[in-house]
């Protein structure tokens, strides 16, 4: 893992065609810190976390990602908005994790067992050689998890990681993020649970429509 800089916003403005979507954001992600993203539908949370990946254009302002590359960062999208059809089993899903492989290079038999151990370690261990159009949305997610394990990312975005998922694999999956954390990598998370951010993450930005307010969650803060 590449050692952790701090992640600057410095007045960001984002927008969807003519349509403002986020404006006059700056602030800081400081390293290591675990930072809940939160706000109602329409606020801009899924654009800021694609425009902190350097997925979406600013309109205006700047993103200071302290010299992190696009192999230091790992966006995990939103598992019910990925295509499910394409044959491959959940194993090579996490091997060929995108950020730690160069086109036409071989899986090697190291990234194999570090594949199917980011899979043991989101309690899927036995579903290596399981195509991903058979599981269950929860264990997609899980497989997701893996993936992102397998990048080794200073910098970890989550985009609703708990969407239709059951309480045990949200069980699974916080632990996952805590251990992240403990690494000192630094994760950003969109949430709608305010249980689960009250709970789990010591930081929070929310957005609103009229902008956007850093603040500490609830107990962890406490």
């Amino acid at each position: 893992m590449k050692p952790v800089p701090a992640v600057t916003l410095d007045q960001v403005e984002l927008r969807h065609g003519s349509r403002v979507i986020v404006s006059g954001i700056s602030g800081t992600f400081e390293p290591g810190s675990l930072t809940a993203l939160i706000g109602p539908n329409g606020a801009g949370k899924t654009t800021l976390l694609r425009a902190l990946a350097g997925l979406h254009p600013l309109a205006a302002g700047r993103i200071d990602r302290g010299g992190l590359e696009a192999r230091d960062i790992a966006l995990l999208a939103q598992g019910s908005h990925l295509d499910r059809s394409f044959p491959i089993t959940c194993l090579d899903v996490v091997a060929l994790a995108a950020n730690r492989l160069g086109p036409f290079q071989a899986v090697s038999v190291a990234r194999m067992a570090a594949a199917r151990a980011a899979l043991d370690r989101v309690g899927l261990g036995d579903m290596g050689n399981r195509q991903i159009q058979a599981m269950s949305a929860g264990q997609f997610q899980r497989v997701l998890f893996a993936r992102t394990i397998l990048q080794d990312a200073s910098l970890i975005l989550l985009d609703e990681p708990f969407t239709a998922v059951d309480a045990a694999t949200t069980r699974v999956l916080l632990s996952v993020i805590e251990s992240w954390h403990a690494q000192g990598r630094t994760v950003i998370a969109v949430l709608h649970d305010m249980d689960i951010v009250q709970r789990c993450f010591p930081r929070t930005l929310s957005l609103t429509a009229g902008g956007a307010v850093w603040g500490e969650a609830g107990l962890r803060a406490a």
